[in-house]
This record gives structure tokens, C-alpha cells and sequence, in this order.
């Protein structure tokens, strides 16, 4: 399977404490670079828990808009770039969407933020 940068999927995303976790909708974050040469994949968590998402390292996606409905998720999210991982591609299932070009410009606002990036 090939994964682009941008992509949504469906994942098992672990809980921080290191439980199990739940299949969740995963966006690939990893440059598109190393997706082709890599058998790892680093991915963002998104949820549908909006109460973080003004915070400056979270992405909100609306679905009513047509960017949100290109991502394939159903209902309101936030990306959140505080929750990264680096999973093999094979548990990432295919993808449900793609954020559009405007989307991942302000998703590597946010990565920066996250990683304290200039």
C-alpha cells in the first residue's frame, strides 16, 4: 500500500498510558519522500473531542465545508499534532480521504507549533 502525505486512514491508535486504543482516523503527516522508501508511516491522531481545538497545535476540520468533506471524516475533528506515531504502514487501512492542499498548509502550522519549529 501507498501512503501520501495528507492522506486519512483508519488505525488502531494506541492510549498514551500504552493500552490498546481504538481504530480512529489517522492523518499521515511523514513526507511523501520517505513514504515510498519507508515501511513505517508517522502519523496524527483526530479526534472528535473539539474542546482542544483552538489550541494553536490542533487542526479543526468542519465537515460542512468542501475541504472537510474531502477528508472523509463524518463529523466535525481536530487533528491533533500533540499526538504523533510512527506505526508500520501495513496497520494503517485505506484511505478514507485527503486533506486538501489549504489543510495541509495549516496542518505544518501546526506540526511547528507542536515540535517548537521555526
Amino acid at each position: 500500500m501507498s501512503l501520501n502525505r495528507g492522506d486519512v486512514g483508519l488505525a488502531r491508535f494506541p492510549h498514551a498510558a500504552g493500552g490498546r486504543g481504538k481504530k480512529r482516523p489517522v492523518v499521515v503527516v511523514q513526507s511523501d519522500t520517505y513514504n515510498q522508501t519507508r515501511r513505517h508511516v508517522i502519523v496524527a491522531e483526530v479526534t472528535t473531542n473539539l474542546a482542544e481545538a483552538s489550541d494553536p497545535a490542533n487542526l479543526l476540520v468542519e465537515v460542512s465545508t468542501p475541504e472537510g468533506q474531502a477528508t472523509g471524516l463524518v463529523q466535525d475533528s481536530v487533528v491533533t499534532c500533540l499526538h504523533l506515531l510512527t506505526m508500520s504502514e501495513d496497520r494503517v487501512s485505506k484511505g478514507i480521504g485527503k486533506l486538501s492542499a489549504g489543510l495541509l498548509q495549516k496542518l505544518d502550522k501546526c506540526l511547528k507549533v507542536a515540535l517548537g519549529l521555526p
